[in-house]
């Protein structure tokens, strides 16, 4: 159905999608790329939420060109009015031949309708191209607009006897500088950074993005888990650029607390706070990922509730003994019919250090 041509030109669309630091959220990452007689004469993607999508900045590349031309893009082309104006309508003005998707658009305000209104307009269309890889530009938008909830990647630094601090809560710095820089890369593409009371108490960590250059108003909303409200309000993160939430289980004196402080107060669940509906509600306010760095109760309690999507572990060439930290409790695990499985999608050296990337293995 695709031509090798096909398959080189959303390569490039895909490769183009990644281009920001930053994923331009709430939306998704896309790239578009336009070809006419073999050769590209317009490419784009989708720099920032509120700015031109990406196909037309690259029917803007491509000029009066783009008439008679193939579109390549790797998300469906919105049918729906937003903060700009439908997609599908400007490369139908543009008087474009075909449109090729690598994936249709789980927006339920798109949904296909894009596709319908291109071929309604005459406009030849077809989907599917390379759709892992476009699926894998956008796993948090894509799980929210399916169930409503973001995506959760556990970001874990051990030591290769799977420790992430001694005894008395000594961690810095397990990993090398390499492997920390490439967390920021992680913290970047996030839209919150989800911690436990515990961590904020113990290492009163700034949680921002360093070292890379993004928009204050972009840093990643600061979540702390904190069922009884137990961080101080004059803890560092407090005074950082960026929201922050408290998600607790009880009501709060919010005067105590900067401005740039909110407060969720959630329902309970075995004496804690419910995960799962901090999860719905960090959705609802247009979360796609999670980015979640704690400590071995918090993580555990995430992956026990099945919350957890994608665990990313960065392991140094260390050992610190049976009496430091884990990096999960697990205390549900009895027999090996209990241990949860992984599937690796991904392993490389980051400096000194190896990342392994996991996700949840699917029988």
């Amino acid at each position: 159905m695709f031509s090798a041509e096909d398959y080189q030109h959303m390569a490039r669309a895909i490769q183009l999608a990644k281009r920001p630091v930053q994923a331009p959220h709430p939306n998704p990452r896309v790239g578009c790329v336009i070809v006419k007689n073999g050769l590209v004469i317009g490419q784009g993607f989708h720099h920032k939420a509120g700015q031109a999508h990406a196909e037309v900045n690259a029917l803007k590349d491509a000029g009066n060109e783009a008439i008679g031309a193939t579109v390549y893009v790797t998300l469906e082309p919105c049918a729906h009015t937003g903060k700009t104006p439908p997609c599908a309508e400007a490369l139908i003005k543009a008087k474009v031949k075909k449109v090729i998707v690598a994936m249709v658009d789980p927006n339920p305000k798109v949904a296909g309708k894009g596709m319908d209104m291109l071929q309604e307009a005459g406009i030849q269309t077809a989907s599917g191209l390379l759709q892992d890889q476009a699926e894998n530009l956008n796993l948090g938008f894509i799980k929210r607009m399916r169930t409503g909830l973001p995506w959760v990647r556990c970001k874990i630094a051990m030591s290769v006897d799977g420790r992430t601090a001694m005894a008395n809560g000594e961690s810095q710095w397990i990993t090398g500088p390499a492997a920390r820089q490439d967390v920021q890369y992680w913290r970047a593409n996030a839209d919150a950074i989800v911690t436990g009371s515990g961590t904020v108490i113990a290492d009163d960590p700034r949680l921002t993005v360093r070292d890379i250059p993004v928009d204050e108003i972009r840093q990643p909303v600061k979540v702390v888990v904190d069922g009884q409200l137990k961080v101080s309000p004059n803890a560092t993160l407090f005074s950082q650029s960026g929201r922050v939430i408290l998600a607790s289980l009880a009501a709060a004196n919010e005067s105590n607390y900067s401005k740039n402080a909110s407060f969720l107060k959630l329902s309970e669940k075995n004496g804690h706070v419910d995960l799962a509906i901090l999860l719905k509600e960090l959705g609802g306010k247009e979360i796609n990922e999670v980015h979640l760095e704690a400590g071995a109760r918090l993580n555990d309690a995430f992956l026990v509730e099945n919350l957890v999507d994608e665990i990313v572990i960065y392991t140094a060439p260390s050992l610190m003994g049976h009496q430091a930290r884990p990096i999960f409790l697990l205390e549900n695990i009895h027999s090996m019919k209990d241990q949860y499985l992984l599937e690796c999608t991904d392993i490389r050296h980051v400096g000194k250090d190896i990342r392994f990337i996991y996700r949840k293995k699917h029988n």
